[in-house]
C-alpha cells in the first residue's frame, strides 16, 4: 500500500529515491516549471543541453527519467512536460503527474515538484498521482509487480502547511479513491458483476461507508424484479427479461441539513451487452462488461458527496440489467410499458440503455428536483462524432452549460450536442405505441436517444451526458488514465455538484 503525504520541501535536497519536475516552454525555449526551481539551479546551463540531447520537446504528458549523477541529493530525475508555461492548468498537471507516476520502477519514495502553488493545482497534482497509479489485477494468478512499489509519494508544494492546501490534499484523495473504484467496477467481468451481484456491492459499500459514529447518512433502495414489476417498470424488466440474472433498481438518497438545491443523478447500469435479438457482432461484444460505467458513476459521485459534506441534497438512479438473448428476451416488435404509462414500440434491441433509463428518469422526475442529469454509455454514433476522448452533452440550455463549465474545471472533455427540431418527430413516429425506441435511420443516432430520454423528464431540467467513448480505454494508458475503465465523467459531475452547492 502506497502512502501519500504532503511537504513543503526542496526537490533538489530530498532524500527521494526518485522525482518528478515540470518542464513548461517559454520565449527562451525549454525551462523549469514553477516548483522545480532549485533544480534548475542545479543543473544551471547544462539543462538545456541535455534536454535537447535526450530529444525532449515539453511536449504535455511527455517523460524522460534522467541519472542525476550527484546533481542533486536524489538519484532519479523524471521529467515531465507541461507544454506552454501560460497554458499550465490544473488538468495538464494532474495529466502529468499521472504520466510521471506510471514511469517509476524499483523506487521506493518518490518525490513530486509539479506545479502546486494554489490549493487547485495541488489537488491536481495529488489526484493524478493517485489516478494514474491504478492498476487492473484482481484476476492475476501473480499481481505483485517485478520490481518492488513505491511506498511513499511525497507531493511538494510551497504551501503545505496551508489549511487550504491541506484540505485540498485531503479531498484529492477521496476523489482518486472514488474514480478508482469506479474504474473497479467497470473493470469486473460480467461473470463477477451482474445486476443482483452488482446491486449487493453497492449495499456493502453503503454499509462501510454509513457505519460507525459520524458516518455521513445516505439513503438506500433496492428494486428486485417483483417490486420493478408492482412499480410498472417495464424498460428494466423488458431488457433484463432474456437474463437468468434479474434486473434490479438502486437509488441513493444524500439528504444534508438545511439543503435548498435538489439534484438527481441517472446512470446506466447494464452490466453485459450482446444486443439482445439484435446481436452485436463478435468483436464488438467482447468489451460490453463496460456498459454500466454511467451506474458505477452516479453511485460513487454520491457516496463521494456525502464523504465531502456538500450541502445539496442529492439522489443517485442506478437501473441494472443484463441484455441477453434467450426464449424470455424482448423481441424486436415488443411494445413496453414505462414507469408512468408511457409505451414504447421496440425496434431494435441493441439499443436498450435508453429503456432502462427510462423508467429511473420518470421516477427521478417524480421528486421534482431542481435538475436532472443522465450519464450512459450510450451510443456508438457518439463515439463515431466525438472519437474516444470526448463525451457528448445535450439537454436543456442551462444544464448543459452548467455541465460544460464543470468539466472544463475537471479536465474532462465534454462536447455541447444539439436536439433538432425533427428529432421530436422521429421518437413520435411509431403507430403502435406512444413513441419509438429506435427507426433505423443511420444518421444522428446519438441524437435521436437523447430525444427519447427527454420524454421522460417531465419538463425538469436536464443534461444527458452519452460517455460512450471515454468511459473505457481499449488502448494503451495515457496521462493519468488506465487501459480498461477510466472513472470518465465522476469529476465533472461532483464539480457540477459543488457548483451548486457554491449557489
Amino acid at each position: 500500500m502506497t502512502s501519500y503525504t504532503l511537504r513543503n520541501a526542496s526537490p533538489a535536497k530530498t532524500r527521494a529515491d526518485a522525482v518528478v519536475v515540470g518542464i513548461v516552454k517559454t520565449a527562451k525555449g525549454l525551462a523549469p516549471a514553477q516548483g522545480a526551481e532549485e533544480i534548475g539551479t542545479a543543473y544551471g546551463r547544462k539543462l538545456r543541453p541535455l534536454l535537447s540531447s535526450l530529444g525532449f520537446a515539453g511536449k504535455v504528458g511527455e517523460v524522460v527519467k534522467v541519472p542525476t549523477n550527484d546533481t542533486v541529493n536524489t538519484p532519479l530525475l523524471i521529467l515531465v512536460g507541461l507544454g506552454d508555461e501560460a497554458d499550465v492548468t490544473p488538468a495538464v498537471v494532474r495529466r502529468a503527474a499521472g504520466a510521471a507516476v506510471r514511469v517509476v520502477s524499483n523506487a521506493a519514495s518518490l518525490a513530486i515538484a509539479l506545479p502546486a502553488q494554489t490549493p487547485e493545482l495541488l489537488r491536481a497534482v495529488a489526484e493524478g498521482a493517485r489516478l494514474g497509479a491504478y492498476t487492473f489485477t484482481e484476476f492475476k494468478r501473480d499481481s505483485a509487480p517485478s520490481t518492488p512499489g513505491v511506498a511513499e509519494v511525497v507531493v511538494l508544494s510551497s504551501i503545505a502547511r496551508q489549511n487550504e492546501a491541506i484540505d485540498a490534499f485531503a479531498a484529492a484523495e477521496l476523489v482518486a479513491d472514488a474514480v478508482n473504484s469506479t474504474r473497479r467496477w467497470v473493470n469486473l467481468p460480467a461473470n463477477e458483476l451482474n445486476p443482483p451481484s452488482f446491486a449487493d456491492a453497492v449495499r456493502e459499500a453503503h454499509a462501510e461507508l454509513t457505519k460507525g459514529k459520524g458516518a455521513p447518512s445516505i439513503g438506500l433502495e433496492i428494486w428486485d424484479e417483483e417490486r420493478l414489476a408492482a412499480d410498472g417498470c417495464g424498460g428494466i424488466l423488458g431488457v433484463g427479461g432474456g437474463s437468468t440474472t434479474p434486473p434490479r433498481l438502486v437509488k441513493l438518497t444524500w439528504s444534508p441539513e438545511g439543503a435548498t438545491t435538489h439534484l438527481a443523478l441517472v446512470g446506466k447500469g447494464i452490466t453485459y451487452d450482446t444486443g439482445g435479438y439484435t446481436i452485436k457482432p463478435a468483436g464488438s461484444m467482447t468489451t460490453m462488461k463496460e456498459d454500466m460505467a454511467g451506474a458505477a458513476t452516479v453511485i460513487n459521485t454520491l457516496f463521494l458527496v456525502a464523504k465531502l459534506g456538500l450541502p445539496v441534497k442529492l439522489t443517485a438512479w442506478a437501473p441494472m440489467a443484463e441484455n441477453m438473448v434467450s426464449g424470455h428476451a424482448m423481441r424486436p416488435g415488443d411494445v413496453l410499458s414505462i414507469h408512468g404509462g408511457t409505451t414504447v414500440e421496440v425496434s431494435n434491441t441493441d439499443a436498450e440503455g435508453r429503456l432502462i433509463l427510462a423508467d429511473a428518469l420518470v421516477m427521478a422526475a417524480n421528486e421534482k428536483p431542481d435538475a436532472i442529469v443522465d450519464i450512459a454509455t450510450l451510443t456508438g454514433a457518439m463515439v463515431v462524432a466525438l472519437g474516444d476522448k470526448l463525451a457528448g452533452v445535450l439537454g436543456s440550455d442551462e444544464v448543459v452549460a452548467a455541465l460544460k463549465s464543470a468539466s472544463e474545471t475537471a479536465g474532462e472533455g465534454l462536447w455541447p450536442m444539439p436536439i433538432p427540431e425533427e428529432m421530436y418527430e422521429r421518437v413520435h413516429s411509431s403507430k403502435v405505441a406512444d413513441l419509438a425506441q429506435h427507426d433505423w435511420v443511420r444518421w444522428g443516432g446519438g441524437l435521436y436517444a437523447a430525444a427519447f430520454l427527454r420524454e421522460f423528464t417531465d419538463g425538469v431540467p436536464w443534461g444527458h451526458l452519452d460517455i460512450a467513448g471515454p468511459a473505457f480505454n481499449t488502448g494503451g494508458p495515457y496521462g493519468h488514465q488506465p487501459s480498461g475503465g477510466t472513472g470518465f465523467g465522476l469529476t465533472t459531475l461532483l464539480e457540477f455538484v459543488r457548483a451548486h452547492a457554491a449557489q
